[in-house]
C-alpha cells in the first residue's frame, strides 16, 4: 500500500513539474487600438518573469507609462496609468496570444470614462 501511494505521489509530482511555462512575450510590441472611434498606436515593451509582466508603453501623446500585467498560457492582460485633461485614467488590455502568428488580439477599456474598444499587437521589427 505504501509503495502504491509513493508511486502515485511521484506521478503527481512529475505531472506538476512538467507543466509548460507561459509563452514568452518579452520584447517590444506594436499595439494598435481603436477606442470609441479613435485609432491610436503605441509601443509596449514587455519584461516577462514567469507569469508576471512589467515594462512600459509609449504613446504619442503621453510618453512612457509603466505597465503591469500577467500572462497565463495564452491569456494576457496589462494596464497602465495615464491622464487626460487632468483626470487620472487606467488603460486596460485583455487579450489572447496566438503563438503561431505571434499576434495578440483583444479588448481595451478605460473604465473611468466608460469607453472600450479593440486592439491588436504584433512584435516590433
Amino acid at each position: 500500500m505504501k509503495l502504491l501511494l509513493a508511486l502515485a505521489l511521484s506521478f503527481v509530482t512529475v505531472g506538476v513539474s512538467a507543466a509548460a511555462p507561459p509563452a514568452s512575450v518579452s520584447g517590444k510590441w506594436n499595439v494598435h487600438s481603436s477606442v470609441a472611434g479613435t485609432d491610436s498606436d503605441s509601443v509596449c515593451t514587455f519584461v516577462q518573469t514567469d507569469k508576471a509582466l512589467s515594462g512600459s508603453c509609449t504613446t504619442q501623446d503621453q510618453g512612457d507609462k509603466k505597465l503591469t500585467g500577467t500572462i497565463d498560457d495564452t491569456k494576457i492582460s496589462w494596464s497602465f496609468d495615464t491622464e487626460y485633461n487632468g483626470t487620472a485614467l487606467t488603460v486596460k488590455f485583455v487579450g489572447t496570444l496566438d503563438t503561431k502568428a505571434m499576434k495578440i488580439t483583444g479588448t481595451t477599456s478605460v473604465e473611468q470614462v466608460g469607453v472600450d474598444g479593440d486592439f491588436t499587437a504584433v512584435p516590433a521589427k
